[in-house]
């Protein structure tokens, strides 16, 4: 299943993304806002979109396409806003590419999916509980699978291709991608590697 810019359009809108604009990612009109590096110690921005799309390729089922554009444009317009959670999304991502330095000697997007898909079991985030100020694979677990998968199961797309009935924007169909179809993350079919346990 193909996913689009219209697709991450639709999650920012379902999940009450006031920056979901005509504009995409790649074509602010302000040219450096991707290349910035917030703070000395994180990533640029264009580092963290390519990392997240990077783990979105393991993270995904393997019917989804075009995982690019489409995780491009919906973090692009997450880090875009200047609180709290695009800062927790940067600090998480810089941490994993540490990590994957660390044990891998190379940065995530340098790796094989096999060796994405193993880093996040070896940090742990394949079976922690997701926690925003828990430990590194809480954090990882909250900040880059769970904001992946939020987006997918979000878009008009990916709630399709897990079942999820809730018309976007309305009670019930923001928090229904952390269950899956039916309550169950388990399928290798239905859910993302790095989502069962």
């Amino acid at each position: 299943m193909e996913l689009t810019r219209r697709d991450a359009v639709a999650a920012l809108a379902a999940i009450g993304g006031a920056g979901a604009v005509a504009a995409g990612y790649r074509h602010q009109s302000s040219g450096d806002s991707a290349d910035r590096a917030p703070d000395a110690d994180l990533l640029a921005d264009d580092r963290v979109v390519e990392t997240m799309v990077a783990v979105a390729e393991v993270v995904y089922p393997t019917a989804v396409t075009d995982v690019e554009p489409f995780v491009e444009e919906f973090l692009g317009q997450r880090l875009e806003k200047t609180d709290a959670h695009a800062r927790e999304i940067r600090e998480a991502v810089t941490r994993l590419d540490e990590l994957s330095h660390s044990w891998h000697d190379g940065r995530v997007t340098a790796l094989p999916p096999e060796g994405r898909d193993r880093l996040l079991s070896e940090v742990g985030a394949d079976a922690a509980e997701e926690a925003p100020d828990g430990t590194t694979a809480q954090r990882v677990r909250y900040f880059v699978v769970n904001e992946l998968l939020l987006a997918l199961y979000a878009s008009p797309s990916g709630g399709q291709l897990v079942g999820i009935e809730n018309p976007q924007g309305h009670p019930g169909g923001t928090d229904s991608y952390q269950r899956g179809p039916s309550g169950n993350t388990n399928s290798h079919q239905q859910g993302p590697p790095a989502a069962r346990r």
